[in-house]
């Protein structure tokens, strides 16, 4: 593209063909880029290139700020320099004022210009407005060392900011994120002239209406899940930790031997009681070879004793070996590091509970516990995998509050619906019951209501 002809820099108003054709360059350079940062830069160098200024900046409206987002130089501006500073001041100078303004200036009754005087120094500056129809934009600001901008010049950078200003503004626009572009939108509908009443109207019952609208009402609350029985492996006499085969995780089956008591022991007492029948059973047939009756009765009976105290000793033998009741696994007791310890009778060595069968207690809060009922669904997402929901269906209610942490909370007693894969007694999560169906108001304030009567009700008036 050709280069502007010298004519542009004289004080003198051009033909209508050289300021066309300065437009044109300037438009065709804007659009001949893609991004905002890119065109609007474009066209500041191509306006600097045409009016010899060593920068041209360009800066546009987001909401209320005013952003620099190109400039002629090689760089961005930092709005934290000086330069960015000074240059942002002659841009709000000029859109305050609502016209474009030049120092020195040109006119016989000149705007404001302080901070065109203060950007300028030495040389010259300029700031016209952007336009996109009726709207502010944002604004063009142009500094060169030599040569005053005179009237004519000046009309020709607001020329191209008023062709510039609908491409830069569509631009920006598609570069905002769509959330932005809603909230920008809201913002010019609600403050425009002479609809902002009736913008007003139509936001507050567009959100009546949407605090109105009904959606599920979800109790959460955290959860723990469970056998839905526990088998307790007590020892059956006084002993010693012979052997321990499993540890809390392990999966067993119904017989199996978890661990072993010593039983040297109950071995001697067996031979014991074995010594003392056969003495019985001798002294009965010795007796009966005598056909002394009187003797036979009594060997007879402590014979029967005897054999009474064997079978007891026998059946404690066989309870030194601890055998799993079920198929299920071990979810408490880990004896590995216990060998040779000394057990009493009735102590709980290990817990076992079904591997298949699980029940999950949810401790609701006391604010909530008046909408759960037996009966409801729900789901659960275990911390373990939350991405796997487990549903659930409430059975009962305990009806003692527990207070724990801080807060007072109801036990929910509830089974799964289904028994995913890899489940353990022991995980924990959130649950989230469904109770019904209540206003999006309700849901986001109804905590903080609850709360606010509960102060006032405390207040001593």
């Amino acid at each position: 593209m050709d280069k502007a002809p010298p004519q542009l820099l004289s004080p003198e108003p051009q033909g209508p063909l050289a300021a066309q054709d300065a437009i044109l360059r300037c438009q065709a350079a804007l659009l001949a880029r893609t991004g905002l940062v890119e065109g609007a830069t474009a066209l500041a160098a191509e306006l600097a290139d045409l009016l010899s200024c060593h920068r041209v900046s360009v800066g546009l409206l987001y909401g209320d700020k005013l952003r620099i987002v190109a400039s002629s130089q090689a760089g961005e501006l930092d709005h934290r320099h000086d330069a960015a500073v000074a240059i942002s001041a002659a841009m709000h100078e000029a859109l305050d004022q609502g016209l474009s303004v030049a120092w020195p200036a040109s006119v016989a009754s000149p705007p404001i210009s302080l901070a065109h005087r203060q950007l300028a120094g030495n040389g010259q500056a300029c700031t016209v407005p952007i336009m996109c129809g009726v709207r502010v934009a944002g604004a063009l600001t142009l500094e060169r060392a030599t040569g005053a901008f005179w009237p004519a010049q000046v009309d020709l950078c607001e020329d191209v900011a008023s062709f510039a200003g609908p491409v830069l503004e569509l631009k920006r626009t598609i570069e905002i994120p769509w959330h932005g572009r809603i909230g920008e939108a809201l913002r010019h509908r609600l403050g425009a002239p002479g609809k902002r009443r009736g913008a007003w109207a139509l936001a507050v019952l567009g959100a009546a209406a949407l605090l109105a609208l009904p959606l599920p009402w979800r109790v959460s609350a955290p959860a723990r899940l469970g056998g839905s029985v526990q088998r307790a492996v007590v020892a059956a006499a006084d002993g010693f930790l012979q052997q321990a085969n499993v540890r809390p995780g392990d999966r067993v089956v119904a017989g199996q031997v978890l661990a072993q008591l010593s039983s040297q022991d109950l071995e001697l007492e067996r031979k014991r009681r074995e010594s003392e029948l056969r003495q019985h059973e001798n002294a009965y047939r010795a007796a009966q070879a005598r056909n002394d009756r009187t003797q036979m009765v009594i060997s007879q009976s402590k014979a029967g004793e005897a054999q009474a105290m064997l079978a007891l000793s026998e059946t404690q033998l066989e309870r030194t070996q601890l055998q799993a009741p079920f198929d299920g696994i071990v979810i408490k007791g880990d004896l590995s590091q216990n060998l040779g310890a000394p057990v009493q009778r009735g102590e709980v060595l290990m817990v076992l509970a079904p591997n298949d069968s699980f029940r999950l207690m949810v401790e609701v809060d006391e604010s909530d516990i008046a909408a759960i009922q037996p009966g409801q669904k729900g789901q659960l997402a275990l911390a373990a995998r939350p991405e796997q929901p487990l549903r659930f269906t409430t059975r009962r209610i305990v009806p003692v509050a527990t207070a724990a942490e801080g807060r007072n909370y109801f036990e929910v007693e509830a089974t799964p619906d289904e028994v995913q894969a890899n489940l353990r007694p022991g995980l924990s999560g959130v649950a989230k019951i469904e109770v019904g169906q209540r206003s999006l108001g309700w849901l986001l304030f109804h905590r903080a209501v609850a709360w606010l009567r509960l102060a006032l009700w405390t207040v001593a008036l």
